[in-house]
């Protein structure tokens, strides 16, 4: 499980907190979403986790381990994460590319075997990436490349998932099909915690979500709870109505047009 408690952060320069006494808990065998509007401290969530940034104050725990103390090898094992952007200094080949997700479970000089290869085959199988594994990572697409980042993270196994806007490129189609295979991973006991701006997919899928503003929570739980006129439009700052889909019977949140 992911627990954050009391966590804030403050980027150098800045007037304001970009998380500012934020709690939150993300269990395993579900997937919690953490949503908000551009500022209100999602990303700065994942990059904490990962170590890219540092607690002002409060405290971020995978299991029992404060990411603020520990051994960064040790907790790859259990946390893969896909962030938000990502930009290689020189393009490589993708399953060499995927191979990087298998690395903290050997030494420095371990040499890389049979067992892994299987493993990232299985990976880039599970996100629909098998055929871009022969390819070099500057020939994908952007949907391309998201899937292939997914596959490293699969590859890279851990109890934990973590994933920054993981929709980002896909097309209809790719995107569905990332949903469901977060919810089969949830299915199948992992923790996964998702930072995105779509709603209404959210909505369909996560089993608890965290609404986010300005560094706060300012509102939390089922979809139901989460997703309601009254809730929403003073974060967003835009009107709106919350209807329920008629196929699945799940929130979905409309924007207006102003008048």
């Amino acid at each position: 499980m992911i627990s954050v408690s009391n966590a804030v952060v403050r980027y150098p320069g800045a007037r304001d907190n970009a998380l500012d006494g934020a709690s939150l808990e993300a269990l395993p065998g579900r997937i919690t979403a953490v949503v908000g509007p551009n500022g209100s401290g999602k990303s700065t969530v994942v990059r904490t986790l990962i170590g890219q940034v540092e607690l002002t104050s409060g405290a971020m725990r995978v299991g029992a381990v404060d990411v603020a103390m520990a051994d960064r090898r040790l907790l790859a094992r259990t946390l893969a994460v896909v962030t938000q952007r990502e930009e290689l200094a020189f393009p490589l080949p993708v399953r060499e590319y995927v191979m990087f997700g298998r690395y903290p479970h050997h030494g420095a000089w371990s040499a890389l075997g049979a067992a892994d290869d299987r493993l990232v085959d299985a990976a880039a199988l599970r996100v629909g990436a098998s055929d871009l594994l022969d390819r070099r990572t500057d020939e994908l697409s952007g949907g391309e490349w998201q899937r292939a980042r997914l596959a490293r993270a699969l590859a890279q196994g851990g109890d934990v998932l973590v994933l920054d806007e993981p929709g980002t490129f896909l097309d209809v189609a790719h995107e569905m099909a990332l949903f469901e295979l977060l919810d089969g991973l949830a299915r199948e006991g992992r923790t996964i915690l998702l930072v995105s701006h779509q709603l209404n997919l959210v909505a369909r899928f996560a089993a608890h979500i965290v609404l986010l503003d300005h560094g706060r929570v300012v509102a939390a739980g089922t979809p139901a709870d989460v997703m309601r006129g009254d809730v929403l439009e003073p974060v967003y700052h835009w009107p709106l109505v919350v209807s329920r889909d008629p196929a699945v019977g799940a929130p979905v949140l409309v924007p207006l047009r102003k008048r």
